[in-house]
């Protein structure tokens, strides 16, 4: 082994343990109060990164029958109920699941935001080769145009599914541009009710009103505030009554712990139970919910990220004959309309939330260049514990283990302007709109207070965000962890749109914190022990 080898060896790995660790009461960056997110003009010399530009369809239409195009794969015909002639791409069948039956019934489904076809067959139970279309479709794991007609064999008659109407809309979910017009404390003292008064101390924010309570775990968690008001006054009446029982009283969201007894460990709980059921539909992962007393039943192919959310979040608190009156078109839907309006009309124009096109800025590696980094955590949750994988994390090389004070700095990896500043928390807003809720948005977490970009701080890429730290939440070794967000939505780091840094790619692993970076034929593991392995260097110009 040679010097340089060793000493690399040696500085890696006494570098830290650095995966974001989170104890279920505590994770989180203590409270300030949140900073203001508008108002941030731009000097004429700043150049935001534009939101995308969708590009051409990569569909094309195959001819007729009888007017083949050159280099298009064989096809066969299908014929409708209508009498038309759908013309689809020959797909071979894998070996474990059986081939399309084009002779028996045939289920429609048109494509939504942020599907791919390998995510579509996941819901469907499927294979990608099983789902035909009248036009030749894009490789498996890239983004569907929105609309996008595909059949798909139906399933055993036998299957029960939940119910497929899709009651809530993802923009109502998110914290995304339709919540820019909302404000949750003066709609709670409007409706005068017992939340209104409400006032709790906690250890890590000291004293909170309802409003701020949930104004803080929305922001956070990226979570429309709406809809965590709705589910306090389902639960119990908090909002427009009183608490009608103790258990309403100690436990407003329903969820019967001791351990989230009180509002916000309540929200906390619900915040990342509501994330796991959203981002584990989006992913295509989450394919069946379990009731409280075992069963299990698949969450219908046809619904959206937003209705699925809320079908997973109340199996969790409620007996399946109370949840199949709260997830009918006359249960907790009814109830949200009744609080906020025409939600459904106040979606079209924020849908979908990941609209056709959408890609991920050009990202630098979030350090300077030639210096020694680890790649500590792959995909992981961007906040709490729970929720979308989101988030990776880098540690600096350093001789001295733990949280200790690190001299390199972590980097602007696109120009954008500062809009968020808290305790560990800076968030860039990349759009120049200086609204984090809107278009591209990257979280630094762990940032130390010391050296810290200013709130309103206009950066160009590679300008200093601030050093490492083991600063917010709970970490056990100096590092950055960083996710990014579209529209109010965190951005899977391992999805359609994966982690992109300079050309390295980010998968996901066996578990959170496992996985990798790729770029060409080099593969870099993910691993908290900091290892000689795990080295990254941003290269020099």
């Amino acid at each position: 082994m040679g010097t340089l080898h060793r000493f690399l060896t040696i500085i890696l790995l006494v570098s830290l343990l650095t995966a974001c660790r989170g104890d279920p009461m505590l994770w989180g960056a203590p409270f300030t109060p949140t900073p203001p997110l508008n108002g941030l003009a731009l000097p004429p010399t700043y150049t935001p990164y534009p939101s995308p530009t969708p590009g051409p369809t990569p569909l094309v239409v195959l001819p007729l029958p009888g007017s083949p195009t050159p280099g298009m794969p064989p096809t066969r015909a299908l014929s409708g109920g209508g009498g038309e002639t759908a013309i689809i791409p020959q797909q071979t069948p894998t070996a474990t699941l059986p081939p399309v039956n084009t002779a028996g019934p045939m289920d429609v489904y048109r494509s939504q935001g942020g599907d791919t076809l390998n995510i579509i067959a996941n819901r469907f139970g499927l294979a990608a080769s099983q789902l035909i279309a009248s036009i030749i479709l894009p490789p498996a794991d890239v983004l569907l145009p929105v609309g996008t007609l595909l059949l798909v064999p139906k399933p055993d008659p036998q299957e029960v599914r939940t119910p497929g109407e899709r009651l809530i809309p993802d923009s109502e979910i998110v914290y995304g541009p339709s919540t820019i017009d909302f404000d949750t404390a003066a709609y709670i003292a409007a409706e005068n009710g017992y939340l209104s008064q409400y006032k709790e101390y906690t250890l890590s924010r000291g004293w909170l009103t309802g409003a701020e309570a949930i104004e803080r775990i929305a922001i956070e968690n990226s979570l429309n505030p709406r809809i965590l008001l709705a589910i306090i006054e389902w639960e119990s009446h908090w909002v427009r009554g009183s608490p009608q029982h103790l258990a309403a009283e100690d436990y407003p969201l329903g969820y019967i712990d001791y351990h989230y007894r009180g509002l916000f460990r309540q929200l906390m709980w619900a915040a990342g139970t509501l994330s796991e059921g959203y981002y584990g539909w989006r992913s295509g992962m989450l394919t069946t919910i379990t009731f409280k007393d075992g069963s299990t039943i698949r969450l219908n192919p046809h619904l959206n990220a937003g209705t699925a959310a809320l079908q997973y979040y109340f199996a969790q608190t409620h007996s399946r004959a109370e949840w199949e009156q709260i997830v009918s078109p006359t249960g907790f839907a009814m109830l949200y309309a009744e609080m906020f309006g025409s939600y459904l009309a106040r979606a079209q124009a924020f849908e979908p939330t990941l609209p056709d096109g959408l890609r991920q800025p050009e990202l630098s590696l979030p350090f300077e260049r030639g210096k020694i980094w680890a790649f500590t955590g792959g995909p992981h949750s961007a906040w709490e514990r729970r929720g979308a994988l989101a988030a990776l994390d880098f540690a600096p090389g350093s001789t001295v283990g733990g949280c200790s004070k690190s001299d390199l700095w972590v980097l602007a990896p696109a120009p954008g302007t500062v809009v968020r500043v808290e305790e560990g928390v800076v968030v860039l807003d990349l759009d120049g709109d200086g609204d984090e809720r809107t278009g591209w948005a990257i979280l630094f977490l762990h940032i130390a207070t010391q050296g810290r970009a200013k709130l309103g701080a206009m950066l160009q890429r590679d300008d200093k965000i601030g050093y490492p730290s083991c600063e917010g939440g709970v970490a056990t070794g100096t590092h950055v962890h960083i996710a990014r967000k579209y529209n109010g939505e965190w951005i899977l780091a391992d999805g359609p749109i994966p982690f992109d840094l300079e050309g390295w790619i980010s998968r996901n692993g066996e578990a959170p914190y496992k996985g990798t970076l790729t770029k060409g034929d080099t593969v870099i593991e993910a691993s908290t022990s900091g290892s000689f392995e795990t080295r990254i260097i941003r290269e020099k110009k």
